[in-house]
């Protein structure tokens, strides 16, 4: 049986996908027992039932509409998540859900939950998970409404209240492709909400009324409430930490508790650190956004490098991080990790359904990347230096320009920046105050991060070209340095100060090792240029990094040794028969008298 219903994914849409039992499954969905209702029973029916008839009449014309194949898919997934077949789950939920989209859903909603609830006998259960794909399903092809976005937050509450209020862990067991888009898309969608409450002067009167009624719906702390209790719940940090001291799985387990020795509580517990996260640099708290990953192992090995999405989700958002930071070195080495492997493996990731998406972060962070070289000059991968030059090459020659790169500068960061929100929402329920907002609105929170961003760069525009003048020497009358530069020896003084302090960040490398908390580090130095000034002469040294041998002889040898392995594998050459002549073979020739012949093995 589970074979034949992995095969029904598999297979196009469109083809028979088996005999399932929907009469059976449905019921006698809204349909009378035959009884006739005369004038006086009709009089003494409520306005009430009136209504709920003609809802169920109109669930009924609605259920008529849903084709056959969608039937039979949601028969088969209920009964899938029912039996906690995660092959089968998996399929259905990266595989069937799409494909039927595209067919039947490509510009308009799913079935609502209430429509195909008989199909699936009322499972509660089963239908918040349906819910969640169905307004997942809206927020990305569709434009939510108001309607919309407050029933996702109560679905996504009733989802969470299941999981944390039970007595004891549920029995539910979901892939961790789906924990991870569940706990990314709540974050997604509050994000969303954020950004559209914002916008007073776009709302009708009848939103403004809701908003001031709803004062708790997609809240910062509502959100963050759910994040850390799923953390405290799964016990995730304990688990990690009793992991990383490599004691036992008997012990690990027993660390963990009841909740966290779970794959589904211990995964949504691991992804919800990855959600603080990125809630915290939605916020502007960047300190606080790499204090939640303490525990969280940033490697090739960590658990999240299973979910292409979580992986690369996580690499952005603890490279920008560190550009906030200032940490450009961190930030860069975060962000051409993460690209190189993005770039080995491109050609996995188009079997994605998220494809799209994770080119998207990738390109931005391209651009970030830009930034950050930009910011302090380092040594990059060659391809991740091509790739970089052939999408932001203009931007990148034009922030050595000093001033003239201010504009290179703000047009990238608010490319490839977060969207960031306000925790605050206006004041809907005072109508005084909403009006003196709409006349006076504060200031977008992007732009209050790109003002701040920017004075660090102005802090920093005469650093490239002071840099240029002091590689052509190795000592230099200061005076001389200044009328370079145009300026007097004060601020050629202060200059050099900028450039000496630019060239010092902290850095995780400086520790000599990468497995501490993403906020350790040591004061390193990250240029190739220092300067010492002795009375008026400025004396330059300029560290070189020597060729690394030990690469390039390995990469010469390895060559040879296939070049070897192939000629000693190919066969020898034949040599051409002699001539005949009248029957008798012609004689040898000498072997003082043949010249040597060259072979050509490539004609073998």
């Amino acid at each position: 049986m589970a074979s034949h219903r992995t095969s029904y994914f598999e297979q196009e849409i469109d083809e028979d996908l088996g005999e399932a039992e929907i009469d059976f499954a449905i019921g006698n969905y809204g349909q009378s027992d035959g009884v006739a209702y005369d004038e006086a029973t009709h009089a003494l029916i409520s306005e009430a039932a009136v209504a709920a008839m003609q809802q169920q009449m109109a669930q009924q014309a609605a259920f008529t509409q849903i084709p056959d194949p969608v039937k039979r898919f949601i028969v088969h997934f209920h009964q899938a998540v029912k039996d906690n077949n995660l092959q089968e789950i998996s399929v259905a939920y990266e595989s069937g859900w799409n494909k039927l989209t595209e067919k039947y859903y490509p510009k308009t909603e799913w079935p609502e939950a209430e429509i195909i609830a008989p199909l699936v006998h009322d499972d509660q259960i089963f239908l918040i998970l349906y819910r969640e794909l169905y307004y997942r399903h809206v927020y990305s092809r569709l434009s939510p409404n108001i309607d919309d976005r407050f029933h996702s937050y109560e679905n996504s509450c009733e989802l969470f209240n299941y999981l944390l209020n039970s007595d004891g862990p549920v029995s539910l067991q979901l892939p961790d492709q789906w924990l991870w888009d569940i706990v990314d898309e709540f974050i997604y969608q509050f994000q969303s909400f954020c950004v559209w409450r914002l916008k007073v002067k776009t709302k009708t009167e009848e939103e403004l009324l809701l908003l001031a009624d709803g004062g708790q719906i997609w809240s910062c702390y509502s959100v963050l409430n759910v994040l850390y209790s799923l953390i405290q719940k799964s016990q995730i940090n304990e688990y990690l930490a009793a992991t990383k001291q490599g004691m036992s799985e008997e012990e690990v387990v027993e660390t963990a508790g009841e909740y966290g020795s779970r794959p589904l509580y211990r995964m949504l517990g691991y992804f919800s650190l990855i959600g603080l996260l990125r809630v915290h640099v939605l916020l502007g708290d960047f300190t606080l956004a790499l204090k939640v990953m303490d525990e969280v192992d940033i490697s090739q090995k960590s658990a999240f490098t299973r979910i292409t999405a979580c992986h690369v989700t996580t690499y952005y958002y603890v490279g920008f991080c560190y550009l906030s930071l200032r940490r450009y070195a961190d930030a860069t080495r975060t962000f051409a990790s993460i690209l190189n492997l993005i770039s080995r493996t491109r050609q996995y990731h188009t079997r994605s359904y998220q494809y799209d998406q994770i080119n998207r972060t990738a390109d931005r962070m391209y651009a970030l990347l830009v930034v950050c070289h930009a910011l302090s000059p380092s040594r990059l991968d060659d391809n991740v230096m091509n790739a970089v030059k052939e999408r932001y090459g203009d931007q990148h020659a034009k922030m050595s320009r000093g001033d003239e790169g201010l504009t290179a500068f703000e047009e990238l960061y608010l490319y490839a920046c977060p969207k960031f929100i306000s925790s605050n929402p206006p004041p809907y329920h005072e109508p005084e105050q909403l009006a003196a907002y709409v006349e006076d609105p504060p200031v977008d929170p992007a732009l209050r991060h790109l003002s701040l961003f920017l004075s660090d760069v102005r802090f920093q525009t005469s650093v490239p070209v002071l840099r240029s003048f002091l590689k052509l020497y190795t000592s230099l009358d200061a005076a001389k340095l200044a009328n370079f530069l145009d300026a007097d020896e004060e601020e050629l003084v202060q200059q050099m100060m900028v450039l000496k302090q630019c060239s010092r960040e902290v850095s995780r490398a400086g520790a000599g090792s990468e497995s501490g908390g993403l906020l350790d580090g040591e004061t390193i130095s990250t240029s190739d240029l220092d300067f010492t000034i002795d009375e008026n002469m400025v004396h330059i040294v300029e560290s070189t990094v020597g060729r690394r041998y030990g690469g390039w002889f390995i990469r010469n040898t390895e060559h040879a040794q296939r070049t070897f392995d192939y000629i000693r594998n190919s066969p020898l050459p034949i040599s051409k028969p002699k001539p005949v002549e009248n029957g008798v073979p012609a004689p040898a020739e000498p072997a003082a008298a043949r010249a040597p012949s060259k072979v050509s093995w490539a004609k073998v």
